[in-house]
């Protein structure tokens, strides 16, 4: 059976992406391969469609049990057999699947790092015939990666004790250096390398700083994508939580995910989130890598991630099925300060030299006024163009300033009235003339200082301090108090002056909402009705939505409304194996409401 043939009837696909015949190619051909392709780039495509033209199986290392339990349900929907060896599974399943492995009965057999180093599973697969290996998330082999593992490191056992066989490894990212450290760990002979473009255009990404505790803006975001699936993710486990029981107390379904919950609560939570039975997950870091859900239509970060990898993979996880989809970094300067904390514990070499690096990076992005997808793509070493109105800086491009340097002077002298010995909420205080019993016993309402700043609000207040730190003015000590640096003592002298975009002192509602996004004209009404069946058909099965239909195939069918096989089998996602599992059902739906 020929390449294209299998493109179409077991992946509904008529063509290839970028990149996927030659990476296609190159497996078939018996090649090394490192791909790096930007999530929702179609990866996995490019290992489970050779392996159907290929004796044997393929061996696939990935390091999430929730992805690969996905992808093994992905397949198998598919009429592709696949199976996953991990803890999940009772002695006896995992010596079934075993017995299946010598009977030549699995395609894909997907397995966790850390098995590999078993000698009771390297001996198994010694007695099997493996076309090839695959390493997903191929960056955390590299110790200079965002999420280095070290059972990662240790795959260069394959090479050593299955010399001859190929390997194919994919990542969504990878700086120059850490695609290098990839072919050296894993011992690639000569690997075909194939880099797709990080310009996703289906994407709209915008940054604002941080208003007061960020609430009202999240609370806003989320309510432009009514219904519609998300995440949201923050630093702390204690803000996970917070953030989720916010947003229920709003209206909207919302659960918090993070490590230090109860397996069995992860499980459900994730599960339920794939099922669209929950629209937003809270979320730590923890959550997502991999995540095989093609309809996130938006993703927040609460707070500064730790690098612009991280960062790039986890804005990834949104508009996996190719629809335009939102992300938002929401972050302030003290979140700067914070991590810096952190890496200040790290032990002193390279790989601490490299987090402040890494950190400077997201801090000079977060702040910018240049094209954002330029930013990333030049991060990774690509060059492209302005996005086009994808991004808010783009849209923004006539951005407004204003000189804050008079009401700077006075937060830098009310800070240095207070002997440079309170938080910032009580300084504000004193300049907004409050009657709060500390000022009054500290006697600081007899100050000069005192109700000077009533003309400005306490969220202004806050983001004229957050620009002090941004510009070093400020720094902040032990118990959260702010101290004035050489450069806010030149403010304060007369010496310099410093100004602030308009829009973080008038805060007014984002740009780049629903009106910016191109969709798709479909008949939401049958829309629905689709999604409904769909949703039928998935609890009935007991797998996620998504792998029967995703939603643009299903706003493609609500558009075009086939009548016949061969118009159901013309839209993107259909094939001739998937029509014959679920298409028919759909194609009884639509002709009946005509």
């Amino acid at each position: 059976m020929e390449k294209y043939k299998i493109l179409k009837d077991y992946f509904g696909h008529d063509s290839f992406r970028e990149l996927q015949k030659e990476a296609v190619d190159a497996i078939l051909n018996g090649q090394d391969l490192l791909m790096i392709l930007p999530t929702g780039g179609g990866k996995s495509l490019c290992y489970q469609l050779p392996t159907m033209l290929m004796g044997g199986v393929s061996v696939v290392i990935s390091p999430l049990l929730a992805l690969m339990h996905d992808q093994v349900l992905a397949l198998r929907a598919k009429s592709i057999p696949a199976a996953m060896l991990s803890s999940m599974q009772s002695l006896d399943e995992a010596r079934e699947i075993e017995q299946a492995l010598y009977r030549g009965e699995i395609k894909l057999l997907y397995v966790a790092p850390e098995r590999l180093i078993n000698d009771y599973f390297l001996n198994m697969l010694k007695r099997v015939d493996i076309n090839f290996f695959v390493v997903d998330e191929a960056h955390c082999v590299s110790q200079w990666g965002h999420e280095f593992r070290e059972d990662y490191r240790k795959l260069n056992i394959l090479k050593k004790t299955f010399p001859k066989t190929p390997i194919a490894a994919f990542t969504a990212t990878a700086t120059k250096i850490v695609e290098s450290d990839i072919v050296s760990n894993l011992g690639l002979n000569k690997p075909k390398r194939l880099r797709g473009s990080l310009f996703r255009k289906n994407l709209i990404i915008e940054a604002k700083h941080r208003v007061a505790d960020g609430k009202k803006q999240l609370l806003e975001f989320v309510r432009e994508h009514n219904k519609e699936a998300g995440i949201v993710y923050t630093l702390s486990r204690k803000s996970t939580e917070a953030l989720a029981h916010f947003l229920r107390t709003k209206g909207i379904s919302a659960k918090p995910y993070h490590a230090a919950l109860p397996t069995e609560i992860k499980n459900q939570t994730y599960a339920e989130f794939v099922a669209d039975k929950v629209q937003v997950v809270v979320a730590t870091i923890a959550f997502g890598m991999g995540i095989d859900k093609s309809n996130i239509r938006f993703v927040v970060h609460f707070s500064l991630p730790k690098s612009i990898e991280g960062y790039y993979q986890e804005i990834g996880r949104a508009g996996r099925d190719g629809l335009d989809s939102h992300t938002l970094l929401l972050f302030g300067a003290q979140d700067i300060v914070n991590q810096k904390r952190f890496i200040e514990e790290l032990p002193d070499g390279a790989y601490k030299d490299s987090a402040f690096d890494k950190l400077n990076a997201i801090a000079r992005y977060a702040n910018s006024e240049i094209c954002r997808h330029k930013q990333l793509a030049n991060y990774f070493d690509e060059n492209i163009n302005e996005c086009e109105d994808r991004c808010d800086n783009c849209i923004d491009n006539d951005i407004k300033r204003v000189d804050i340097t008079t009401p700077a002077k006075k937060l830098l002298s009310a800070i240095f009235r207070t002997n440079q010995s309170f938080g910032l909420h009580y300084v504000i205080d004193i300049l907004r003339e409050s009657q709060d019993k500390r000022i009054l016993q500290n006697k600081h309402d007899k100050l000069t200082v005192y109700g000077i700043g009533k003309d400005y609000s306490k969220n202004q207040w806050l983001s004229i301090a957050d620009r002090l730190l941004e510009i070093n003015a400020l720094s902040i000590g032990e118990f959260k108090v702010y101290k004035i640096t050489s450069i806010g003592a030149e403010i304060l002298k007369g010496k310099r002056d410093i100004d602030i975009k308009e829009e973080r002192l008038i805060i007014k509602k984002s740009k780049t909402t629903k009106q910016k996004i191109q969709a798709i004209d479909y008949n939401s009404e049958i829309f629905e009705k689709l999604r409904e069946l769909r949703r039928e058909i998935a609890t009935k099965d007991n797998i996620p939505p998504y792998i029967v239909f995703n939603d643009k195939t299903l706003k493609e069918m609500s558009s075009t409304l086939p009548k016949t096989k061969e118009e159901m089998l013309k839209i993107n996602g259909v094939g001739e194996v998937k029509f014959q599992r679920y298409g028919e059902r759909f194609l009884e739906l639509i002709i009946e409401i005509f």
